[in-house]
Formats: structure tokens, C-alpha cells, sequence
């Protein structure tokens, strides 16, 4: 039997990728191996979002050349659909697939080895208009399931490689979503996280079709759903359509992660982001009164091109000012190809660092005092995973509804389940619980005292 090995780099819709090209490689009667081991096929999903993207993604390329030099390197994701020709510059690599037709992967497979020439599978994905369907019925290794539910984005914010490495927006049709989302929750999952590159912009390219339609469809249709986690959306998609989903969903959780990128007027403009300050915040006050306690996670970029100390305090004031439950920090990273990487006044990355530092400060202490509104608390929780610490035996992971995280001590067989525990002690980024018992419908054969 033939053996297949996968090395995913990247987002969440690359992880999600990789599970549907296994599917194909499954049906194919391949087995899947582990990557560190021989195999005779090696996939890497590779990303571009930045230079070091890049680098990381060559370096795993010639780590699988080396393992087995005889066997067929495939290497498919964005970096492959952004340069192909720079990744069959390296010895070794014998078929290249960008962000679509991944479905061709096993017929280039079989060409080459026929043929023994590399293939360059890469087409222009900016004319592609058709969402490629992918089944991933299962995951090999989560509790929580990724559904992606579209393609590609249209905004070209000056600092983003994506739209020419995933191409223009394109949506999954709705039933395939909720056929897709049926099968997961009868594999098992609880809670399914709505993913894409631009995944609320999904139904901008239909008709009487949109965002929120499809939230109130999956609530209504997929039978044993629980939760519905929305990976990302942006501010200019909060429509009131969709807030008075949320206001009247019994499944979506309290938590959004609305990208910010910047606080800042004279920052967005130049990042080409299509909101303001105000907007963003006026976006954010209306959808708190319909979810109380709503825990709103976000990205800010710092030391973009330009920026100055009046600058970033704008934005260091106006995130305190919103108190967000948690922020991912990132120093701006030149990415050849994009505008920004262009600009003069460029930040040296002393300032940089000094800025990141200072938001992640700013971040801890937020997430502090958002989780400290639950202390004393019961929340639901489903565990994904034991807790890796030294001391803990026995200690399980997993998330409130409201994304904190929180561990506690539990059984192996609560794993994927809806558990009640009552937060005893707020933290970050770990929250302390102690487990109350387990949900009605539940049914877990040993209850722990």
C-alpha cells in the first residue's frame, strides 16, 4: 500500500486543506504516515502571508527531499500559488499545485512517475470565480471542527499578499456547507468553526444569498449542532442582519475576532483597511447590547510603515478603550510584493519591538480582566486535550463559549464532550475550573467526584 505524508504550514483553512487532500489521497487507497517518517509520498501545504513564510516553507520542503530521496515531493498552498517556479528551483521537487485543482495532485503523481519531469500544476487563480469543493467529513487530530465555507478575498489591504495567492472571493454553496456540516457533528464534533480567507465576506458573490442567511441555516438544519465559533470577521460585516442573528441564536457563541490591524485613521488609510476608528467602534457597541458579555478577540499591526508614537498611542488608547479579551500582536513584516513593502519610512525593528512588547503588556492585562468577570462562574467547556504542564496529571484543556481557556480535572472520556465547570481561579493565558458535572445529553458512563 502506497504511503502518504503531510506537513501543514499556516492558517486554519490550510490545516483544513490538508484534510481534504488526505480524504482524496484516502479514497485513492493511500495510508497516511507520519512525516518525520519514510513515506513515498510527501504533500507540504505551504504559506506566503510573509517572507519568512517562504523560508520556513522551503526549509520543510528539502527536510522531506532528505528523508527520501526517492519518493515524490508534491507542494501545493499559497507560497506554491505565489511562486512556483521559485519552488522548482529546488532539486527534488517533482510536482507543484497552487490553491486549486488539488484534486489533479494524484493524476501529476502518476504522470511523474511515468514521465519523471516535474510538473508545474500552477494556473492564474485571479481568473478562477468557482468555490473547489473539498469533503472533510473528519479531522485526524481536533476536537473542535473547521468547516471552510469560502475562498479568497477581494479588499487588497496594501500590506497582504492573500488575494493574489487565494485569488477573488468566491463562496461554497450553501448545501454543500450544511451537508458538510451534518457529517462532522455526526462524526462526533460539537462545535464546528466557520473558517475562510475573508470568511464573513461568504455571499457577496451570490445572489439573495448571504452571511447571515447561512448562519440561521446551519442553527436551523444541521440536527446535534451546539456551537457555531465564527473564525474571523470584520468590522464592515457586522451588518444588522447579522446582529440579529446573533441576538436570536441559541448556538452562536459569545465571541467574535474582529481584526482591528490599527486604531489609528491616518494608519488604516495607508494599510487601505475600508473602516474607521469610529466605525469600528460604533460596529462593536451594537453588537455587545445584542451579546452581553461577548468576548471580542482581534490582530493589530504595529511598526507599520510610517507610523509614528502619536500614531501607535492611538491605537494603544483606543484598544484600551474597547477591552478586547485577548489580542494577537504582530510586528509589521516587509512582504515582497505588496505595496506597503514599498513605502518609505519604513520602522526600524528596535521601535518595532518595543511597540509589540508594550501591546502584548496591554493584551495580558485585558484578557486579565475580562476573564476575572467569570470568576465563581459554571461555564460550559468542552475539553480538546490533556493539560502538557509537568505537575498536572489528570488536568484537561479546553474552551468556554466566550473562548476562555480553562483547565481542570477530568477524565479522558470528557474529551469532546459539553462539561459544566465552575471557574475557580481567572488567569491568563490559563484559567483555573473545577469540573460540575456533565451536560444532560451528554452521557458519560463514569461521573468523577
Amino acid at each position: 500500500m502506497a504511503t502518504v505524508a503531510f506537513h501543514t504550514l499556516g492558517c486554519k483553512v490550510n490545516h483544513y486543506e490538508t484534510e481534504g487532500i488526505w480524504q482524496v489521497f484516502k479514497t485513492n487507497g493511500y495510508e497516511r504516515v507520519d512525516f518525520e517518517k519514510q513515506s513515498d509520498v510527501y504533500v507540504i501545504n505551504t504559506c506566503t502571508v510573509t517572507n519568512t513564510g517562504d523560508k520556513k516553507s522551503r526549509q520543510v520542503i528539502r527536510r522531506a527531499i532528505r528523508k527520501n530521496p526517492d519518493a515524490v515531493i508534491c507542494v501545493t498552498g499559497c507560497y506554491a500559488q505565489t511562486s512556483p517556479g521559485e519552488i522548482l528551483e529546488i532539486p527534488g521537487v517533482d510536482v507543484v499545485v497552487g490553491t486549486q485543482d488539488r484534486k489533479k495532485m494524484l493524476d501529476y503523481i502518476e504522470q511523474y512517475k511515468q514521465e519523471r519531469q516535474p510538473i508545474n500544476g500552477v494556473t492564474n487563480i485571479m481568473k478562477t470565480r468557482v468555490y473547489e469543493e473539498l469533503e472533510v467529513p473528519a479531522f485526524t487530530d481536533r476536537t473542535r471542527a473547521s468547516l471552510k465555507i469560502q475562498e479568497g478575498c477581494n479588499n487588497f489591504c496594501t500590506f497582504c499578499i492573500i488575494p493574489w495567492a487565494r485569488g477573488l472571493l468566491r463562496s461554497r454553496k450553501p448545501e454543500d456547507v450544511l451537508k458538510q456540516a451534518q457529517q462532522l457533528v455526526d462524526a462526533g464534533y460539537k462545535e464546528i468553526v466557520l473558517t475562510g480567507i475573508h470568511t464573513a465576506g461568504y455571499g457577496e458573490d451570490m445572489k439573495d444569498y448571504n452571511f447571515a442567511k447561512l448562519l440561521r441555516a446551519l442553527e436551523e438544519n444541521v440536527k446535534g449542532l451546539k456551537r457555531i465559533r465564527i473564525s474571523s470577521i470584520e468590522a464592515s460585516q457586522i451588518t444588522d442582519e447579522v446582529i440579529e442573528v446573533l441576538d436570536k441564536s441559541e448556538k452562536i457563541v459569545r465571541h467574535l475576532h474582529v481584526p482591528l490591524q490599527s486604531g489609528s485613521d491616518t494608519v488604516l488609510k495607508r494599510m487601505r483597511r475600508k473602516y474607521s476608528a469610529q466605525f469600528y467602534k460604533e460596529k462593536v457597541e451594537k453588537i455587545r447590547k445584542a451579546l452581553p458579555g461577548l468576548a471580542i478577540t482581534s490582530d493589530v499591526i504595529v511598526g507599520f510603515p510610517g507610523e509614528t508614537e502619536e500614531e501607535f498611542m492611538e491605537t494603544y488608547h483606543f484598544i484600551q478603550d474597547i477591552g478586547y479579551s485577548e489580542l494577537h500582536v504582530f510586528p509589521y513584516s516587509k512582504r515582497t510584493g505588496t505595496p506597503a513593502a514599498r513605502m518609505d519610512n519604513q520602522i526600524d525593528d528596535d521601535t518595532k519591538n518595543d511597540r509589540v512588547h508594550k501591546l502584548i503588556e496591554l493584551s495580558n492585562q485585558l484578557a486579565k480582566e475580562y476573564a476575572s468577570l467569570y470568576e465563581e462562574e459554571v461555564l460550559e467547556v468542552i475539553p480538546e486535550e490533556r493539560y502538557k504542564g509537568d505537575l498536572d496529571e489528570g488536568m484537561l484543556v479546553g474552551y468556554t463559549d466566550n473562548y476562555l481557556k480553562v483547565k481542570f480535572a477530568g477524565t479522558e472520556d470528557m474529551i469532546g464532550k459539553i462539561v459544566k465547570v465552575k471557574i475557580t481561579k481567572a488567569g491568563y493565558p490559563f484559567n483555573e475550573g473545577q469540573f460540575v458535572r456533565v451536560m444532560e445529553d451528554e452521557m458519560i458512563t463514569e461521573k468523577i467526584s
